[in-house]
């Protein structure tokens, strides 16, 4: 996994270059983040594939013992209040919001703090529809009740889950 920062120069020039910069669209840095999930999904033993192109809803399948999952990987590097804001839809020149028929998980990674979340897609697509969310706390929050997935923080092992299984998760108390 590649860390987020790197430091360049040398003496009193050194200072932080930010990977997520260098990127010139959003679509470049989902590919990279993609990429990111593939390799820790794999590295935790996971079969990753891809499909091919960009018509399906889904941008990572993960294989585990028969079962099959649909993940849709989102990131973010935008800082508001206490932590990060992560947008759960898809790309404003798709005219199709996401379903349950076609994600079973989201994963979300907050590049600057290299945190992934797992959250089922129940959570989010569910009777009610959460477009947005707040994730990884950096300092403690004036609500806590803001940051309601944090229990689904590097939670890999919901990748052993079948789509039934994901379909019965329900909130985990964060614990901040």
């Amino acid at each position: 996994m590649v860390a987020p920062f790197v430091f360049q120069g040398q003496g009193r020039g050194v200072h932080r270059v930010k990977y997520w910069e260098k990127f010139k669209t959003f679509k470049e840095r989902g590919e990279w983040v993609e990429l990111q999930f593939m390799a820790a999904a794999a590295q935790r033993c996971f079969a990753v594939s891809k499909p091919w192109g960009d018509t399906k809803a889904y941008d990572v399948g993960i294989e585990h013992q028969g079962n099959y999952l649909r993940v849709q990987v989102k990131s973010t590097t935008m800082r508001s209040g206490a932590g990060y804001l992560c947008q759960f839809m898809p790309n404003h020149l798709k005219k199709c919001d996401y379903s349950l028929d076609q994600i079973d998980l989201f994963a979300a990674y907050v590049i600057p703090e290299n945190a992934w979340y797992l959250i089922p897609a129940v959570l989010l697509l569910g009777k009610r529809r959460k477009w947005m969310a707040m994730l990884c706390p950096i300092t403690m929050p004036k609500k806590k009740a803001c940051y309601c997935y944090e229990g689904y923080r590097e939670a890999w092992n919901l990748l052993k889950k079948n789509r039934a299984a994901l379909l019965q998760c329900g909130p985990i108390r964060p614990t901040l």
